[in-house]
């Protein structure tokens, strides 16, 4: 089964399952970050895909990018689990998405450094259930150290109410020679 071009709240057509995304040219990479929301002074910071090829396939736009916040969307429509509640893994790939990124751009940012930065921990606690409408996470700095994050991501429905709270640790790593 194959993405629809047309179905709603999806940039792109990705290949079927097990068959690795191709990297786009330079065109559709930057048409991917606009797509998402990425403003266009860390679009140099996203990786070869422009954006995560999983948080595209659901849905994820971004509404404000930077190492002290990160908000970001994602639809319920979806997204659901098997009873149709938005799925407890859909909270991990944003708050994931959203750490990853706000290490990353400490790093670039405050820190001035191009070093990788790789997730060592991400746990959640989901305190509500959601079941249509939009799913937005707000990731905001626990810690930011020149070695270790910590981010706080706080996932709320369209009314406000918190449907969950995960923290996530990433290690800034040495550069490398």
């Amino acid at each position: 089964m194959t993405s629809e071009p047309d179905a709603p709240n999806r940039l792109h057509t990705y290949p079927e399952p097990g068959v690795p995304t191709p990297l786009p040219d330079e065109e559709e990479r930057i048409a991917r970050m606009e797509a998402a929301g990425i403003p266009e002074e860390y679009q140099q910071w996203t990786g070869p895909h422009g954006t995560t090829p999983l948080g595209a396939k659901m849905g994820l736009r971004y509404l404000q990018m930077g190492p002290d916040k990160m908000v970001a969307t994602m639809p319920v429509g979806g997204n659901e689990q098997n009873v149709g509640l938005f799925h407890g893994g859909a909270h991990m790939v944003l708050a994931e998405t959203l750490g990853s990124i706000a290490a990353i751009l400490h790093a670039r940012v405050n820190l001035g450094i191009d070093n990788a930065v790789v997730g060592t921990e991400l746990g959640a606690t989901h305190h509500r259930s959601v079941t249509e409408g939009m799913v937005t996470a707000t990731c905001t700095p626990i810690n930011l150290g020149r070695q270790l994050t910590s981010h706080e991501i706080v996932m709320t429905d369209d009314a406000g109410r918190r449907l969950s709270t995960a923290r996530m640790t990433n290690m800034i790593l040495p550069k490398r020679d």
